[in-house]
């Protein structure tokens, strides 16, 4: 209910046009139909609208007994007991959060160490790949200059053979 519905019922205690039904200490009025159903308005009556010889349903507030010194001390107590037991409560927590990170963290560290481990493999075979393939090359260079230079040695040793033969 809104509070000018619930101020303006306050001042206006005659039924409104769209009352429903009413009641001793209550009105209820239809609302404009909604798409999702019907709506109501529920106005509360102030107390002074109510009859007089009607005794009053409101709870008086009632009279705080005195508390002793030992009772206030017993609920202080009591208090402090439920603080240290929070406290305690909260540290737990908190200590099982730290050993959660700490696990966490560990694992991690074991998986970078483990991808640290397995690319410097790798590249160590990589690396021992790219010399055997160097090596290899370089081998195989060094044949065909050598077999170049026997070639050209045979080609100077027939050119001398000619040249004896035929002068």
């Amino acid at each position: 209910m809104s509070l000018v519905s619930l101020i303006c019922s306050c001042f206006h205690t005659h039924p409104h046009p769209n009352t429903i039904s009413q009641y001793e200490d209550m009105e209820v009025k239809a609302l404009n139909k909604r798409a999702s159903g019907q709506a109501f308005e529920v106005i509360l009556k102030s107390p002074t609208d109510l009859s007089p010889d009607r005794p009053q349903s409101l709870a008086l507030p009632q009279k705080k007994k005195d508390v002793s010194l030992s009772e206030l001390q017993k609920r202080q107590e009591a208090a402090e007991e439920r603080r240290k037991s929070q406290e305690a409560e909260v540290l737990k927590q908190l200590a099982g959060k730290r050993e959660h990170e700490k696990l966490v963290l560990h694992k991690a560290q074991e998986g970078n160490d483990s991808f640290s481990r397995k690319t410097e493999e790798k590249l160590n075979h990589k690396m021992e790949a790219i010399k055997e393939n160097r090596n290899a090359h370089l081998n195989a260079l060094k044949q065909r200059l050598r077999q170049k230079e026997l070639h050209a040695a045979e080609v100077r040793k027939n050119k001398e053979q000619q040249i004896d033969l035929s002068g």
